[in-house]
């Protein structure tokens, strides 16, 4: 059976799968005062960055149309798999749901699943790339469906972020229970934990943020030569490879990426970001 594959911007794809036939990316709305753009090939993330940087307002983005999801339907693919944002953080797994109900109304019956990544771009990339190796290996929709989710329900998705600025003034953190001082340097180690963001631990500055959120990740993890190492980075990609060899001097994985961070992450993470899912 042919199959193809749904993704929205926050995905942050490896260079490999950018121009993949079977892939294919529904861009966010990223916005910051005056400027829009739509996250796709042509965003450019240091002017991005500045532009952020330079603006007293927070940087906001706006989920693809279901009209948009139910346009990439219209395919000649048997099975169509779609991962998304987490349902928590965005209404981009809503508009995908609706634009099935939309296309199955007007053209008809299809196997169509969408996936809540119950994470973020990278997060989201490892989601993706599990649903590639069942369905290369011939596997039937409806396998593939139960063996992704269940591997998305084992997955766990950690970041340290120079700011939480923009998370928190989008309402992106209700999970947290505080929000610690950034002028003392703190630096929080976050998780997703069922799509929302939650506080872990802290460091003292970046470095010791970055190590302890290593350490969480080689303590927390099961099975992993079964499974892949992702890590986004935001215009920080040395920070990216001190991250993987922390965590690969404790643990062996069967992978492991860095990915860029596109737009939706690097309006959400930050320059010098860093998000870890394995």
């Amino acid at each position: 059976m042919s199959y193809k594959i749904v993704v929205d911007s926050c995905t942050d794809l490896p260079a490999e799968y950018k121009k993949g036939p079977r892939i294919e990316v529904i861009p966010l709305i990223l916005q910051i005062d005056d400027y829009s753009i739509l996250d796709d090939e042509n965003f450019d993330q240091l002017d991005y960055i500045r532009r952020v940087a330079e603006s007293e307002n927070v940087a906001k983005t706006a989920c693809p149309s279901p009209d948009r999801y139910k346009r990439a339907y219209e395919c000649d693919a048997d099975d169509v798999y779609v991962v998304t944002l987490s349902s928590k953080l965005s209404g981009s797994y809503n508009s995908a749901l609706i634009g099935r109900d939309i296309y199955h109304e007007d053209v008809g019956e299809k196997n169509i699943h969408i996936f809540d990544s119950l994470s973020a771009c990278c997060g989201q990339t490892n989601v993706m790339l599990k649903i590639i190796e069942y369905a290369e290996a011939g596997l039937p929709f409806e396998e593939v469906v139960r063996k992704v989710e269940e591997y998305r329900d084992g997955m766990d998705t950690y970041f340290v972020l120079d700011s939480l600025d923009t998370l928190r003034k989008n309402g992106r953190l209700t999970g947290m229970k505080a929000i610690v001082a950034t002028t003392l340097n703190i630096k929080p180690v976050c998780y997703a934990i069922e799509g929302s963001i939650a506080q872990w631990g802290q460091g003292i500055g970046m470095r010791k943020a970055l190590i302890k959120m290593a350490d969480l990740a080689a303590e927390r993890i099961v099975d992993p030569e079964n499974k892949t190492l992702m890590i986004t980075h935001i215009n920080c990609y040395e920070r990216a490879e001190v991250v993987k060899n922390l965590i690969l001097s404790k643990v062996n994985f069967k992978n492991a990426i860095i990915v860029d961070g596109a737009g939706v992450a690097t309006t959400y993470a930050g320059d010098g970001g860093i998000v870890v899912t394995c």
